[in-house]
């Protein structure tokens, strides 16, 4: 059985299910409207353990999921919710070993997705602190291991891609568009391009560069999730749902006339 050490990622639930990211310091407490917990009382405990503030409030202690952490880490942008991270993984295909583009990385949350598939990552930002963020946040979570596969350069994509003969190249930015020429050269043969956008005209506009390239099956889908209400024999779609975030649109290069005839 492991215990919770100092230095571990601890999330903490109330009874409202509220939750709270801490990272245990031997010194440290979490503060609340309802008290405080001491770090040290929840060292050494395992994995469920309940802990009691000082006024009596409970939180159960648990060790966060990577979904987990990206919807409470610290972040500088939006990020991509855990249900497009996981549609992202399989249909861009992220393996072991791929060597991706990631442009527009915004606080990581991504990033984390890919890295823990095993991918290495030269990511492109123009923002320095969301570039600082990202890593942050890929180096708290996943550690150096991790951190040693991911390089983020601060610099414009639409200005062009220096990496050559990539697996994938993935885009998190208003105009993806405009990398498609760059990722022709980028990209090897068959390797895939993969872009997020908020609206439907982007995704026309996209497609319509797509059409005019050397990019072939193209396909763009979105991603609902809705949860359930389940007690006893009351069990109903939650009121609430997690609808459309972004439009994901995936392509692979083929090279000019790769059309079937």
């Amino acid at each position: 059985m492991t215990t919770f050490s100092f230095g571990d990622l601890v999330l903490l639930i109330d009874r409202k299910k509220r939750r709270y990211l801490v990272r245990l310091a031997a010194d440290n407490q979490f503060h609340s409207h309802a008290g405080y917990v001491a770090h040290a009382d929840i060292e050494g405990q395992p994995e469920g353990f309940v802990a009691r503030s000082t006024m009596g409030a409970a939180y159960i202690a648990v060790r966060p999921t990577l979904a987990e952490f990206i919807l409470e880490m610290p972040r500088g942008a939006q990020v991509i919710y855990p249900k497009d991270i996981g549609a992202i993984l399989m249909y861009a295909d992220i393996f072991p070993g791929a060597r991706v583009l990631e442009a527009g990385v915004g606080s990581g949350a991504l990033s984390m997705g890919m890295l823990r598939a095993g991918a290495s990552i030269v990511g492109y930002e123009l923002r320095e602190d969301f570039a600082a963020k990202a890593v942050a946040n890929v180096t708290s979570f996943l550690g150096a291991e991790a951190a040693s596969r991911y390089r983020v350069e601060l610099r414009d994509i639409y200005d062009g891609i220096d990496e050559h003969d990539l697996d994938r190249v993935i885009l998190d930015l208003p105009e993806p568009w405009n990398v498609v020429k760059h990722a022709e050269t980028a990209l090897h043969l068959g390797g895939m391009l993969f872009a997020y956008v908020p609206s439907a005209v982007q995704v026309a506009r996209l497609h319509e560069t797509l059409a005019d390239s050397q990019f072939a099956m193209a396909h763009t889908f979105e991603v609902l999730h809705r949860g359930w209400y389940v007690k006893g024999e009351a069990v109903r779609p939650d009121h609430r749902m997690v609808a459309h975030t972004g439009f994901l649109t995936v392509a692979r290069l083929m090279g000019a006339d790769s059309e079937p005839a």
